[in-house]
Order: structure tokens, then C-alpha cells, then sequence
């Protein structure tokens, strides 16, 4: 019998990342690591077909790391998907919002769900995962601690909800995107696609105005453009890209031979389907 293929994740089950996972790939195996590097490792080494990675937060905004390991990890972006982030307060059977007195839960979970907390006058406990917050808790059997976590986290650890959608805003999103060892690109002309990129600036003056002015004079929509330094040189910056269009398609060919007089490479990452989430947003 072959293995079953597997979707790397990173982070405990029951996390926003295991979630995305069942929803858009449910006939794979949901594969758990601790760290970016493991899940980037796991699909690098065979041991899983793709991996499931948040790359931006509606409100966190870009998700530490991942930039940097793109780049040089041999891997290609497949798809992306949006995710409406939704946490709940849970504890164990038995408990309630009269007995708990903590509540644990990943940083930025906790800085999103400020007003349950300030309401209750719960102390705050930082731990690694949202997922992983329920996993202790319920190992703890304590009916004074509770955890803020992805409503998957509940049925996996046999937590009781004591309040639903708990965050502070409504419009929590991350985005994700699916990585491969396969370079697969979505074919032109079968719908809206994005296509991300690196590049690097030739240190010259106005190098980036000029890099960027094919886009504009070629009509092409850039949708993210963020710096980052490269070897800790000051001098020496990379930029990642996103654009509306597929390369073969005149406005972003022209657009990329026009960046490539600017720059000392480019590197693409990924043309691949853009999410229905974009045009609803």
C-alpha cells in the first residue's frame, strides 16, 4: 500500500494552519512540525508534497521568517488561500467563566482578543501555539486556566467552549500560501492569477523608480512590495514582488524585461490561481 501523501503544517494540531489544511486539502495527511524550518525541510526531503505557510495577517501584518527562507529554499509557490481567523476561550469540562483565572495562548492571539480578557480580568500567558495552549490546558485538568484557540483545538483536546469569536476584530484574516518542490505554473488566460517574485536592486540612483516604472507604464497591478536587507548589508537590498497577470501575458512580460535592466536577478517564485478572496475583499 503507498504512503499517504502529506501537507506539512507548522505548528500543533487544531491550529489556523491545520485548519486551512482540512478545508483545501482534506484527502491529504495533515503533517505537524515545530518550526518553519522543519515544514520548509519536510517537503525539501520528500516527506511531505506540500506545505501550508501563513505569509500575511490582516492585522500582525507579514509573518516573521517566511520572506527570508522563500528565497533560497528551492521551493515554488502552488496556491494561496484566505482564512477568517476565529478564536475561542475554552477550558476543561466543568469549568467556567467564574472559576478561570489565566488564559494561554500565542502572543499575537492574545493581543488580538484583548477585550474577553480585560473583561474577565484573566492574567495572560504566553505560550509557543494557539493550539498548543489548548493541548496544556487540557493536560493540566486545571479548572482556573483556560486557552484562546482555533475552534478545531476544542474537538482535538475535549476542551468546553466558554465563548465563541472571541477576537477583538472582525475582519482577522491570514493569508497562506502552498508550497512544492514542483515548479507548476497556472496556465494563462484561465482566470486571475498572481505572480510572485524577488529581485535586487543595482546600487545606482533612483535604481528602484526605474525598476518599478514598467509596471506602472505597462498597466500591471503590484499588490505587495516589501525590503529586506541581504547578508546584514545595508547596501545590499532584496525586494519581494507580487503582481496581478501570468509572465506570458504581454503587460507583465514587458514589464519584467523592463525590471530586468534595473536589477542583478530575479527569482519567481510562484505563478499560481488568485484566492475568490480577492475579488470578495
Amino acid at each position: 500500500m503507498p504512503e499517504p501523501r502529506r501537507i506539512a503544517y507548522q505548528g500543533e494540531p487544531g491550529a489556523n494552519s491545520h485548519i486551512v489544511c482540512q478545508e483545501h486539502y482534506p484527502d491529504l495527511e495533515a503533517l505537524p512540525c515545530a518550526s518553519f524550518e522543519d515544514v520548509f525541510a519536510a517537503v525539501a526531503s520528500g516527506e511531505a508534497e506540500l506545505a501550508m505557510i501563513p505569509i500575511d495577517n490582516s492585522i500582525a501584518g507579514r509573518v516573521a521568517d517566511i520572506h527570508h527562507f522563500l528565497p533560497g529554499s528551492g521551493l515554488h509557490i502552488v496556491a494561496e488561500h484566505f482564512l477568517r481567523i476565529r478564536f475561542h476561550l475554552m477550558a476543561v469540562p466543568g469549568a467556567s467563566l467564574d472559576t478561570i483565572r489565566t488564559v494561554h495562548s500565542h502572543v499575537h492571539a492574545l493581543g488580538q482578543c484583548r477585550r474577553i480578557i480585560r473583561e474577565h480580568g484573566l492574567t495572560p500567558l504566553i505560550s509557543g501555539d494557539t493550539a498548543g495552549a489548548a493541548r496544556e490546558v487540557a493536560e493540566a485538568k486545571d479548572p482556573t486556566q483556560a486557552s484562546i484557540s482555533p475552534p478545531l483545538a476544542a474537538e482535538i483536546y475535549g476542551l468546553e467552549v466558554l465563548a465563541a469569536d472571541v477576537e477583538d476584530e472582525d475582519h482577522n484574516t491570514t493569508r497562506f500560501v502552498v508550497l512544492s518542490r514542483d515548479f507548476v505554473r497556472a496556465a494563462p488566460g484561465k482566470g486571475p492569477v498572481v505572480t510572485s517574485f524577488v529581485f535586487n536592486v543595482r546600487n545606482l540612483p533612483a535604481a528602484l523608480y526605474k525598476a518599478l516604472g514598467g509596471f506602472a507604464t505597462n498597466g500591471v497591478n503590484m499588490t505587495k512590495l516589501e525590503s529586506y536587507m541581504v547578508d546584514g548589508q545595508f547596501t545590499a537590498t532584496q525586494f519581494l514582488a507580487e503582481v496581478d497577470g501570468h509572465p506570458e501575458e504581454t503587460p507583465l512580460r514587458n514589464a519584467l524585461e523592463e525590471l530586468a535592466f534595473f536589477t542583478t536577478d530575479i527569482t519567481i517564485l510562484g505563478v499560481y490561481p488568485a484566492d475568490p478572496f480577492r475579488a470578495q475583499a
